[in-house]
């Protein structure tokens, strides 16, 4: 498509744009599934060539939007299972053994990677980072810790550190 516009002279200059639909992020110029107007020198030269971007055909138009509907769906049915994980990881309290003296301070402390081994050891996926403490907990006693699973999917969890049993 062909746009007329004016040069520092007053005739009129052509600039041509090719239309694209991009197969990938592009800095600067848009997400996967947007249709861009580019200059046919870029297109040609570098979106085309590095897989970043197809020629805007109607079929690939109808494909992409199919495409996206089903990502949209795949996330919610995602979000779905993250909440009931999330419902099923609060019904759950962890015990945790430490060895502590007798005022109940812990030679040692307890991290997130401790509630996250003994959650995975109970059949719960959660990482390290999915748990958020304060800070490391440094005494016996029932702590309230918070899970993120995702940005939207958070729960609460009871984590009881008891002393070891001694040998």
């Amino acid at each position: 498509m062909a746009r007329s516009t004016h040069s520092a002279s007053g005739r009129p200059r052509i600039t041509r744009q090719v239309e694209l639909l991009l197969a990938a992020d592009v800095e600067h110029l848009g997400n996967t599934g947007d249709i861009v107007r580019v200059k046919p020198g870029y297109a040609r030269n570098y979106l085309m060539p590095n897989g970043l971007a197809t020629v805007a055909t109607e079929i690939n138009k109808r494909m992409v939007k199919r495409h996206q509907e089903n990502l949209v769906e795949l996330q919610k049915q995602k979000m779905i299972a993250l909440q009931k994980r999330a419902e099923a990881i609060a019904k759950y309290s962890v015990t945790l053994e430490a060895i502590a003296n007798e005022e109940g301070h812990l030679y040692g402390s307890i991290m997130g990677g401790d509630i996250s081994k003994a959650l995975k050891t109970a059949g719960y996926q959660v990482e390290a980072d999915n748990v958020k403490l304060d800070g490391p907990i440094k005494e016996l006693g029932m702590y309230t810790v918070k899970i993120h699973l995702h940005g939207d999917v958070k729960t609460e969890i009871k984590v009881w550190v008891v002393p070891a049993a001694k040998k």
